[in-house]
């Protein structure tokens, strides 16, 4: 890792690779509590406002509010954490020319620990507006804030967790569900069994009535959550910004995928106003994925994770705005500006939408399959699922390269790793690259031609998968509490149809000349004015990762185009 490339510490975005991070980060103090000059700081007073507190102030709250970046003058700013039980740990003292911040501050959402003024405290206060500046303006010190909040986050994540604190069974899928939330959104929290946990069967004793309950979600301000949705979970911590009524974006991007975070990078740094949406997390598909070998400038690979959360801080970095979990439900166009509402019946509205909601998982005819969903059967391979998996049997099916990613990656956690495919091999549908590794990783058994027909389990979940031979009948149990489902995709569209935006005949949404010959050199633009779509949910996409980042990137221009029409005719 170079010492003086920010982006790579995103590597470290992640419960992942926290033994690794553990270790660089002993070595990175300098960088992660850095001293500003005096000429820094003179740098910093064109943008920032000069404030004081008395002692003993409180200065922010966590999970509550935020000046933004706090710059020590004189004095100190004392940072600490309370969890849900009481419990505080101080975090970190900043002194005079070191600063407060972290990933959350870019977006002007709340911090996670509370700051209090430790003697009479002088310090310049920069919002995320005027934060956001320094970084693109001044480009040498920007690159060392930037490379402090995203240590930060990763510090906060694998040293001392914060943030929520999960209680509920082990086989609960509604705690898989909200513990995988958070784990892809790089949000620290802390998850407690109270079989085994006395502090947590206390919060259970003063929370809990009955099975509905859970899981609790216990808050760092101490008010409990009872089996709380997502989007209770997010309004809670920050994840879902204020958006004041009557804001219309320049634009509005649906989905968080390498596609749509690349829309976002480049339309905001080029001065359009983006929010994008997401329904789970920043990344897509692709953020769950264990190793991307073929993006191009990575020559050693990059984890899903990783790129996705480079990209997330890089769309941050220039003033766009993320929403997640905001599901989309209805695309509106037969009025200006356009209309999105989400599922909680919000509407907002923008000049240009961009969707980019990818494809959700495909799921094989099972009877009993969502009585597993989280309790066994799981549709990505990420570092929370490999911890479930530890030392024991999993079954994955699906032959393209995600499956073969998940196979190599769960093959490091699992005692072996049973791969179906319902075809002759590998060689028609999964890179070469990762079929070799396939074959060199002895505990990856493939078998070939076969598919499930059953799932068993009990009260802990699933125990076993039937699959039978699509040669002759022949049927095998393969006793596993795992299964993990790499069979494919289709389009996230279904909510499109009444904006009347044309699809093909398997979903995907047609662009360009396949909908409008007159398009010329709009080529991603939907059969709707000012709506395009990029990434896997248009027709004809190359279904890759870098392909859609290019998508993505190459839909800016034509939206610029597109908003210089609207002008002129307005």
């Amino acid at each position: 890792m170079s010492e003086h490339d920010p982006e790579l510490i995103a590597d470290s975005f992640g419960p992942d690779t926290q033994a690794r991070a553990a270790v660089d980060l002993a070595t990175r103090g300098h960088q992660i509590y850095p001293v500003l000059s005096a000429d820094d700081i003179r740098r910093l007073r064109r943008f920032a406002v000069e404030r004081r507190w008395p002692d003993g102030a409180t200065v922010f709250r966590a999970c509550v509010d935020s000046p933004g970046m706090v710059v020590v003058l004189s004095g100190r700013l004392l940072c600490s954490r309370t969890d849900a039980l009481g419990k505080r740990v101080e975090v970190v003292e900043y002194a005079p020319g070191q600063f407060s911040g972290e990933v959350a501050q870019l977006s002007g959402r709340p911090p996670l620990a509370d700051g209090v003024a430790v003697g009479e405290l002088d310090a310049l206060v920069l919002d995320a507006e005027c934060l956001r500046a320094v970084i693109v303006a001044e480009a040498d010190l920007g690159e060392r804030l930037m490379r402090a909040f995203i240590l930060r986050r990763v510090q906060l994540i694998s040293n001392h967790p914060g943030g929520p604190i999960l209680i509920g069974p082990p086989a609960h899928a509604g705690l898989f569900e909200l513990e995988n939330f958070l784990s892809r959104n790089a949000y620290p929290y802390t998850r407690r069994d109270p079989e085994t946990d006395p502090e947590a069967a206390e919060l259970v004793r003063e929370h809990w009535r009955n099975p509905s309950d859970w899981p609790l979600v216990a808050l760092p301000d101490g008010f409990v959550l009872k089996n709380p949705t997502l989007a209770e979970v997010g309004r809670c911590l920050g994840t879902l910004p204020r958006i004041e009524r009557g804001t219309v974006f320049d634009v509005l991007v649906v989905g968080a995928g390498p596609s749509g975070l690349a829309t976002a990078v480049y339309a905001a740094s080029e001065g359009l106003h983006v929010l994008v949406l997401d329904q789970r997390a920043y990344g897509g598909q692709a953020g769950a994925s264990a190793r991307i070998e073929n993006f191009l400038g990575f020559p050693t690979g990059i984890s899903g994770r990783a790129l996705a959360g480079r990209s997330y801080v890089q769309a941050l970095k220039f003033g766009t705005e993320i929403a997640i979990p905001a599901p989309a439900t209805r695309l509106l166009c037969h009025e200006r500006p356009l209309k999105v509402e989400l599922e909680d019946g919000t509407c907002l509205q923008a000049k240009s939408v961009v969707l980019a909601a990818g494809a959700r998982y495909r799921k094989p005819d099972l009877p009993d399959l969502a009585q597993y969903e989280g309790r066994g059967v799981y549709y990505w391979a990420s570092p929370v699922e490999a911890k479930l998996c530890r030392n024991e049997p999993v079954v994955l099916v699906g032959g393209g390269n995600s499956a073969g990613q998940a196979a190599v990656f769960l093959a490091a956690h699992a005692s072996e790793v049973h791969m179906l495919v319902r075809g002759p091999g590998l060689a028609a549908t999964m890179s070469s690259y990762l079929i070799e590794r396939i074959a060199a990783t002895p505990n990856i058994h493939l078998h070939v031609r076969r598919e499930i027909v059953g799932l068993t389990g009990d009260e802990g979940g699933l125990t076993s998968v039937r699959c039978r031979s699509r040669d002759g009948g022949d049927e095998r149990d393969f006793p596993a509490r795992r299964l993990f489902l790499f069979i494919g995709a289709d389009p996230n569209s279904d909510w499109l149809r009444e904006c009347g935006v044309e699809l093909d005949d398997k979903g995907f949404v047609l662009t360009g000349a396949d909908t409008r010959p007159e398009h010329g050199a709009r080529t991603l633009e939907t059969s709707v004015d000012g709506i395009f779509a990029v990434g896997d949910v248009r027709a004809g996409s190359t279904k890759r990762v870098a392909a859609a980042a290019g998508e993505g990137a190459a839909a800016v221009a034509q939206i610029h185009a597109y908003l210089a029409e609207l002008a002129a005719r307005s």
